[in-house]
Protein backbone atom coordinates (compact mmCIF):
# COMPACT_ATOMS: atom_id res chain seq x y z
CA UNK A 1 0.00 0.00 0.00
CA UNK A 2 1.31 3.14 -0.74
CA UNK A 3 2.16 5.80 2.23
CA UNK A 4 0.09 9.33 1.84
CA UNK A 5 1.96 13.09 2.48
CA UNK A 6 -0.57 13.92 4.64
CA UNK A 7 -0.73 11.07 6.53
CA UNK A 8 2.83 11.29 7.58
CA UNK A 9 3.55 14.64 8.44
CA UNK A 10 1.95 16.48 11.11
CA UNK A 11 2.94 18.48 13.62
CA UNK A 12 2.81 17.34 17.91
CA UNK A 13 1.17 20.18 18.38
CA UNK A 14 -0.28 23.42 17.15
CA UNK A 15 3.42 25.64 16.67
CA UNK A 16 5.39 21.94 15.30
CA UNK A 17 5.85 22.65 11.75
CA UNK A 18 8.23 19.67 11.60
CA UNK A 19 6.19 17.98 9.25
CA UNK A 20 5.69 20.73 6.42
CA UNK A 21 9.39 21.62 6.73
CA UNK A 22 10.36 17.92 6.54
CA UNK A 23 8.03 17.83 2.89
CA UNK A 24 9.26 21.90 2.45
CA UNK A 25 13.32 20.09 2.34
CA UNK A 26 12.03 17.03 0.41
CA UNK A 27 10.90 19.68 -3.03
CA UNK A 28 13.87 21.58 -2.71
CA UNK A 29 16.20 18.42 -2.70
CA UNK A 30 14.41 17.00 -5.36
CA UNK A 31 14.71 20.68 -7.16
CA UNK A 32 18.70 20.32 -6.62
CA UNK A 33 18.77 16.93 -8.38
CA UNK A 34 16.71 17.63 -10.87
CA UNK A 35 19.71 20.88 -11.22
CA UNK A 36 22.12 18.31 -11.14
CA UNK A 37 20.59 15.98 -13.57
CA UNK A 38 20.35 19.36 -15.85
CA UNK A 39 24.32 19.82 -15.04
CA UNK A 40 24.81 16.20 -15.64
CA UNK A 41 23.03 16.16 -19.39
CA UNK A 42 24.58 19.39 -19.94
CA UNK A 43 28.05 18.50 -19.74
CA UNK A 44 27.05 15.15 -22.19
CA UNK A 45 25.81 17.55 -24.54
CA UNK A 46 29.17 19.47 -24.75
CA UNK A 47 31.07 16.30 -24.96
CA UNK A 48 29.58 14.89 -27.33
CA UNK A 49 29.32 18.22 -29.41
CA UNK A 50 32.94 18.53 -28.82
CA UNK A 51 33.48 14.57 -29.79
CA UNK A 52 31.35 15.31 -32.83
CA UNK A 53 32.86 18.30 -33.92
CA UNK A 54 36.38 16.55 -33.69
CA UNK A 55 35.35 13.79 -35.70
CA UNK A 56 34.21 16.19 -38.68
CA UNK A 57 37.38 18.51 -38.29
CA UNK A 58 39.52 14.74 -38.36
CA UNK A 59 37.97 13.91 -41.40
CA UNK A 60 38.15 16.89 -42.92
CA UNK A 61 42.14 17.58 -42.44
CA UNK A 62 42.58 13.87 -43.28
CA UNK A 63 44.50 13.73 -46.69
CA UNK A 64 45.13 10.83 -48.26
CA UNK A 65 45.03 11.83 -51.29
CA UNK A 66 48.05 9.97 -53.29
CA UNK A 67 46.26 6.57 -53.03
CA UNK A 68 44.77 5.53 -55.89
CA UNK A 69 41.88 2.58 -56.68
CA UNK A 70 39.69 0.72 -54.26
CA UNK A 71 42.31 1.73 -51.33
CA UNK A 72 41.53 5.56 -52.28
CA UNK A 73 37.91 4.39 -52.31
CA UNK A 74 37.96 2.96 -48.90
CA UNK A 75 39.85 5.48 -47.51
CA UNK A 76 37.34 8.17 -48.67
CA UNK A 77 34.76 5.73 -46.87
CA UNK A 78 36.37 5.89 -43.81
CA UNK A 79 36.49 9.62 -43.74
CA UNK A 80 32.65 9.97 -45.18
CA UNK A 81 31.78 7.57 -42.57
CA UNK A 82 33.60 9.32 -39.70
CA UNK A 83 32.14 12.79 -40.72
CA UNK A 84 28.93 10.88 -40.55
CA UNK A 85 29.49 9.70 -37.03
CA UNK A 86 30.49 13.01 -35.68
CA UNK A 87 27.47 14.75 -37.21
CA UNK A 88 25.62 12.13 -35.46
CA UNK A 89 27.09 12.90 -31.94
CA UNK A 90 26.33 16.49 -33.06
CA UNK A 91 22.67 15.74 -33.75
CA UNK A 92 22.62 13.72 -30.43
CA UNK A 93 24.08 16.49 -28.30
CA UNK A 94 21.09 19.05 -29.58
CA UNK A 95 19.00 16.40 -28.79
CA UNK A 96 20.48 16.47 -25.22
CA UNK A 97 19.92 19.65 -24.84
CA UNK A 98 16.60 19.83 -25.81
CA UNK A 99 16.11 17.37 -22.73
CA UNK A 100 17.60 19.82 -20.64
CA UNK A 101 15.18 22.09 -21.35
CA UNK A 102 12.32 20.11 -20.92
CA UNK A 103 13.87 19.36 -17.36
CA UNK A 104 14.14 23.38 -16.87
CA UNK A 105 10.70 24.07 -17.51
CA UNK A 106 9.33 21.11 -15.86
CA UNK A 107 11.71 22.40 -12.71
CA UNK A 108 10.53 25.94 -12.97
CA UNK A 109 6.82 24.83 -13.11
CA UNK A 110 7.07 22.91 -9.99
CA UNK A 111 8.77 25.86 -8.22
CA UNK A 112 5.74 28.33 -9.28
CA UNK A 113 3.40 25.90 -8.14
CA UNK A 114 5.15 25.06 -5.27
CA UNK A 115 5.75 28.75 -4.53
CA UNK A 116 1.83 29.35 -4.33
CA UNK A 117 0.77 26.67 -2.50
CA UNK A 118 3.61 27.82 0.05
CA UNK A 119 1.58 31.49 -0.02
CA UNK A 120 -1.31 29.98 0.72
CA UNK A 121 -0.17 27.54 3.96
CA UNK A 122 1.84 30.87 5.15
CA UNK A 123 -0.74 33.04 5.43
CA UNK A 124 -3.33 30.28 6.76
CA UNK A 125 -0.51 29.54 8.95
CA UNK A 126 -0.07 32.97 10.53
CA UNK A 127 -3.99 33.44 11.75
CA UNK A 128 -3.88 30.20 13.14
CA UNK A 129 -0.65 30.66 15.33
CA UNK A 130 -1.89 33.85 16.17
CA UNK A 131 -5.16 32.44 17.11
CA UNK A 132 -3.70 29.59 19.01
CA UNK A 133 -1.23 32.26 21.11
CA UNK A 134 -4.69 33.73 21.76
CA UNK A 135 -6.62 31.17 22.89
CA UNK A 136 -3.75 30.31 25.47
CA UNK A 137 -3.67 33.62 26.98
CA UNK A 138 -7.60 33.34 27.21
CA UNK A 139 -6.75 29.78 29.02
CA UNK A 140 -4.42 31.32 31.58
CA UNK A 141 -6.58 34.41 32.44
CA UNK A 142 -9.52 32.03 33.04
CA UNK A 143 -7.54 30.00 35.65
CA UNK A 144 -6.31 33.15 37.42
CA UNK A 145 -9.83 35.06 36.92
CA UNK A 146 -12.16 32.93 38.63
CA UNK A 147 -14.47 35.86 38.84
CA UNK A 148 -15.07 36.53 35.36
CA UNK A 149 -15.20 33.35 34.57
CA UNK A 150 -18.30 33.23 32.55
CA UNK A 151 -17.18 36.10 30.21
CA UNK A 152 -14.24 34.24 29.58
CA UNK A 153 -15.67 30.82 29.63
CA UNK A 154 -17.98 32.62 26.68
CA UNK A 155 -14.83 34.13 25.30
CA UNK A 156 -12.55 30.93 25.92
CA UNK A 157 -15.34 28.59 23.73
CA UNK A 158 -15.56 30.88 20.94
CA UNK A 159 -12.17 31.13 20.47
CA UNK A 160 -11.85 27.35 20.57
CA UNK A 161 -15.07 27.14 18.19
CA UNK A 162 -13.15 29.43 15.80
CA UNK A 163 -9.48 27.57 16.26
CA UNK A 164 -11.92 24.56 15.82
CA UNK A 165 -13.00 26.33 12.24
CA UNK A 166 -9.76 27.58 11.26
CA UNK A 167 -8.05 24.18 12.00
CA UNK A 168 -10.35 22.34 9.86
CA UNK A 169 -9.44 25.02 7.20
CA UNK A 170 -5.90 24.46 7.65
CA UNK A 171 -6.22 20.79 7.79
CA UNK A 172 -8.17 20.43 4.42
CA UNK A 173 -6.10 23.49 2.66
CA UNK A 174 -2.45 21.04 4.31
CA UNK A 175 -4.01 18.07 3.31
CA UNK A 176 -4.47 19.11 -0.51
CA UNK A 177 -1.37 20.51 -0.31
CA UNK A 178 0.11 17.36 0.42
CA UNK A 179 -1.48 15.09 -2.05
CA UNK A 180 -0.39 18.16 -4.46
CA UNK A 181 3.35 18.04 -2.95
CA UNK A 182 3.30 13.98 -3.48
CA UNK A 183 2.06 14.35 -6.94
CA UNK A 184 4.93 16.62 -7.22
CA UNK A 185 7.36 14.44 -6.49
CA UNK A 186 5.93 11.20 -8.20
CA UNK A 187 5.85 13.23 -11.23
CA UNK A 188 9.99 14.54 -10.39
CA UNK A 189 10.52 10.99 -9.98
CA UNK A 190 8.54 9.72 -13.10
CA UNK A 191 10.37 12.25 -15.27
CA UNK A 192 13.84 11.58 -14.04
CA UNK A 193 13.31 8.40 -14.70
CA UNK A 194 12.06 8.66 -18.56
CA UNK A 195 14.21 11.18 -18.85
CA UNK A 196 17.19 8.88 -17.77
CA UNK A 197 15.59 5.95 -19.50
CA UNK A 198 15.29 7.79 -22.77
CA UNK A 199 19.47 8.85 -21.88
CA UNK A 200 20.41 5.52 -21.97
CA UNK A 201 18.01 4.69 -25.02
CA UNK A 202 19.73 7.20 -27.12
CA UNK A 203 23.48 6.18 -26.14
CA UNK A 204 22.46 2.03 -27.09
CA UNK A 205 21.12 4.41 -30.71
CA UNK A 206 24.13 5.83 -30.86
CA UNK A 207 26.18 2.75 -30.34
CA UNK A 208 24.06 1.00 -33.00
CA UNK A 209 24.36 3.83 -35.67
CA UNK A 210 27.94 4.54 -34.73
CA UNK A 211 28.51 0.13 -35.50
CA UNK A 212 26.50 0.69 -38.84
CA UNK A 213 28.94 3.27 -39.85
CA UNK A 214 31.60 0.89 -39.07
CA UNK A 215 30.76 -1.71 -40.81
CA UNK A 216 29.62 0.55 -44.16
CA UNK A 217 33.67 0.83 -43.66
CA UNK A 218 34.40 -2.42 -43.16
CA UNK A 219 31.96 -3.37 -46.51
CA UNK A 220 34.25 -0.86 -48.51
CA UNK A 221 37.47 -2.84 -46.73
CA UNK A 222 36.40 -6.45 -47.80
CA UNK A 223 36.59 -4.78 -51.68
CA UNK A 224 39.84 -3.42 -51.35
CA UNK A 225 41.93 -5.81 -53.53
CA UNK A 226 45.64 -5.69 -53.41
CA UNK A 227 46.40 -6.95 -57.27
CA UNK A 228 43.99 -4.36 -58.38
CA UNK A 229 45.49 -1.49 -56.81
CA UNK A 230 48.56 -2.44 -57.72
CA UNK A 231 47.69 -3.02 -61.41
CA UNK A 232 46.06 0.21 -61.29
CA UNK A 233 49.41 2.33 -60.41
CA UNK A 234 51.48 -0.04 -63.32
CA UNK A 235 49.02 1.08 -65.54
CA UNK A 236 48.85 4.39 -64.65
CA UNK A 237 52.53 4.95 -64.23
CA UNK A 238 53.92 2.45 -66.47
CA UNK A 239 57.39 3.24 -68.48
CA UNK A 240 58.23 0.16 -70.68
CA UNK A 241 57.70 -3.57 -70.84
CA UNK A 242 61.31 -4.76 -70.96
CA UNK A 243 64.88 -4.14 -69.99
CA UNK A 244 67.28 -2.13 -72.05
CA UNK A 245 68.95 -4.15 -74.91
CA UNK A 246 72.34 -5.63 -73.90
CA UNK A 247 75.33 -4.39 -75.41
CA UNK A 248 78.03 -6.90 -76.55
CA UNK A 249 81.35 -6.85 -75.54
CA UNK A 250 84.40 -7.41 -77.80
CA UNK A 251 88.07 -7.65 -77.06
CA UNK A 252 90.32 -6.21 -79.45
CA UNK A 253 93.52 -7.78 -78.29
CA UNK A 254 92.54 -11.36 -80.09
CA UNK A 255 92.40 -10.23 -83.34
CA UNK A 256 91.62 -13.09 -86.09
CA UNK A 257 93.86 -13.08 -89.49
CA UNK A 258 90.55 -11.11 -91.58
CA UNK A 259 91.17 -7.98 -89.10
CA UNK A 260 87.87 -8.88 -87.30
CA UNK A 261 87.24 -9.54 -83.22
CA UNK A 262 86.34 -12.54 -81.40
CA UNK A 263 83.67 -12.01 -78.72
CA UNK A 264 84.69 -12.92 -75.46
CA UNK A 265 81.67 -11.56 -73.33
CA UNK A 266 78.73 -9.99 -73.22
CA UNK A 267 78.09 -6.90 -70.70
CA UNK A 268 75.35 -3.80 -69.91
CA UNK A 269 77.44 -0.75 -71.09
CA UNK A 270 77.98 1.01 -67.61
CA UNK A 271 79.49 4.41 -69.12
CA UNK A 272 77.32 6.60 -70.92
CA UNK A 273 76.38 10.39 -70.86
CA UNK A 274 74.57 11.79 -68.49
CA UNK A 275 70.39 12.19 -69.74
CA UNK A 276 71.07 9.13 -72.34
CA UNK A 277 69.22 5.67 -72.29
CA UNK A 278 70.50 2.50 -73.15
CA UNK A 279 68.38 2.74 -75.85
CA UNK A 280 70.97 5.15 -77.49
CA UNK A 281 73.30 2.09 -78.15
CA UNK A 282 72.67 0.32 -81.33
CA UNK A 283 71.56 -3.64 -80.39
CA UNK A 284 74.36 -5.67 -81.87
CA UNK A 285 73.02 -9.19 -82.07
CA UNK A 286 75.76 -11.25 -83.73
CA UNK A 287 79.56 -11.29 -83.60
CA UNK A 288 79.94 -10.64 -87.45
CA UNK A 289 83.78 -10.00 -88.81
CA UNK A 290 84.84 -6.39 -89.52
CA UNK A 291 82.96 -5.01 -86.76
CA UNK A 292 85.82 -2.69 -86.26
CA UNK A 293 87.15 -0.79 -88.78
CA UNK A 294 90.45 1.14 -89.01
CA UNK A 295 90.82 4.74 -89.66
CA UNK A 296 92.91 4.14 -92.66
CA UNK A 297 89.99 2.21 -94.04
CA UNK A 298 87.66 5.29 -93.86
CA UNK A 299 90.57 7.26 -95.83
CA UNK A 300 92.84 10.45 -94.89
CA UNK A 301 94.69 8.46 -92.32
CA UNK A 302 94.44 8.41 -88.12
CA UNK A 303 91.81 11.12 -87.26
CA UNK A 304 92.11 13.14 -84.27
CA UNK A 305 89.58 13.63 -81.69
CA UNK A 306 88.92 15.46 -78.31
CA UNK A 307 87.93 14.02 -74.88
CA UNK A 308 84.75 15.77 -73.58
CA UNK A 309 84.30 13.92 -70.59
CA UNK A 310 86.77 11.61 -67.99
CA UNK A 311 86.76 7.91 -68.44
CA UNK A 312 88.73 5.69 -66.26
CA UNK A 313 89.54 2.35 -67.53
CA UNK A 314 87.79 -0.84 -66.20
CA UNK A 315 89.46 -3.25 -68.13
CA UNK A 316 92.70 -4.04 -69.47
CA UNK A 317 92.35 -3.08 -73.08
CA UNK A 318 90.66 0.12 -72.16
CA UNK A 319 92.41 3.85 -72.05
CA UNK A 320 91.95 6.28 -69.07
CA UNK A 321 91.38 9.80 -70.34
CA UNK A 322 90.46 13.46 -68.84
CA UNK A 323 88.52 15.81 -70.37
CA UNK A 324 90.57 18.24 -73.13
CA UNK A 325 92.91 15.74 -74.08
CA UNK A 326 93.95 15.18 -77.49
CA UNK A 327 93.80 11.25 -78.82
CA UNK A 328 94.01 9.46 -82.17
CA UNK A 329 91.30 7.14 -82.87
CA UNK A 330 93.30 4.42 -85.24
CA UNK A 331 90.18 1.86 -85.45
CA UNK A 332 86.13 2.24 -85.04
CA UNK A 333 84.03 -0.23 -83.64
CA UNK A 334 80.54 -0.65 -84.55
CA UNK A 335 79.70 -1.12 -81.21
CA UNK A 336 80.64 2.53 -79.95
CA UNK A 337 84.16 1.24 -78.39
CA UNK A 338 87.05 2.38 -80.52
CA UNK A 339 90.74 1.59 -80.35
CA UNK A 340 92.31 5.18 -79.47
CA UNK A 341 96.08 5.99 -78.96
CA UNK A 342 97.93 8.42 -77.01
CA UNK A 343 101.31 8.87 -75.54
CA UNK A 344 101.85 5.53 -76.78
CA UNK A 345 99.74 4.22 -75.25
CA UNK A 346 96.88 2.02 -77.20
CA UNK A 347 92.93 1.15 -75.57
CA UNK A 348 89.49 1.09 -76.14
CA UNK A 349 87.37 3.86 -75.51
CA UNK A 350 83.13 5.06 -75.63
CA UNK A 351 82.79 7.13 -78.86
CA UNK A 352 80.32 8.91 -77.44
CA UNK A 353 83.39 10.72 -74.80
CA UNK A 354 84.72 12.05 -78.49
CA UNK A 355 84.27 14.70 -80.65
CA UNK A 356 86.31 15.08 -84.07
CA UNK A 357 88.32 18.24 -84.49
CA UNK A 358 89.11 19.53 -87.85
CA UNK A 359 92.69 19.81 -89.14
CA UNK A 360 93.09 23.95 -88.18
CA UNK A 361 91.80 23.70 -84.74
CA UNK A 362 93.81 20.34 -84.57
CA UNK A 363 97.26 21.90 -86.04
CA UNK A 364 96.07 25.17 -83.14
CA UNK A 365 96.14 22.82 -80.28
CA UNK A 366 98.45 21.29 -81.17
CA UNK A 367 100.92 24.54 -81.35
CA UNK A 368 99.27 25.41 -78.25
CA UNK A 369 100.01 22.36 -76.50
CA UNK A 370 103.70 22.84 -77.25
CA UNK A 371 105.64 24.14 -74.36
CA UNK A 372 107.49 26.49 -76.80
CA UNK A 373 104.21 28.21 -77.29
CA UNK A 374 103.64 31.77 -76.66
CA UNK A 375 100.43 33.86 -77.71
CA UNK A 376 101.73 37.27 -76.48
CA UNK A 377 103.90 36.79 -79.42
Amino acid sequence: MALLFCDAFWGTDFSDQSGYEAILQRLQDGRHMCKDVEELLKMRALAEEKYGRDLVAIARKAEGQTEIGTLKASFDKLKAEIEKTGNLHIQLSERIKEEVQKIEAFREHQREQRKKLEEIIEKLQKPKMLLHKKTMEVMSRARLCRQAANLAEKQYKWNVDQLEKMCQDWESTYRSACEVFQQQESERINILRCVLWEHCNLLSMQCVQDDDCCEEVRKILEQCDIITDNNCFIKMKKTACRPPALIEFRSYSDLNANGGVRRVETKRLSVMLPGMSFSAYPETGSNSAGSYTSAQQTGGGPEKYMVLYDFKAQEDDELSISKGQVVTITEKGEDGWWRAWRDGISGLVPKTYLTKISVQSQSTRLVAAHPDYNPIK
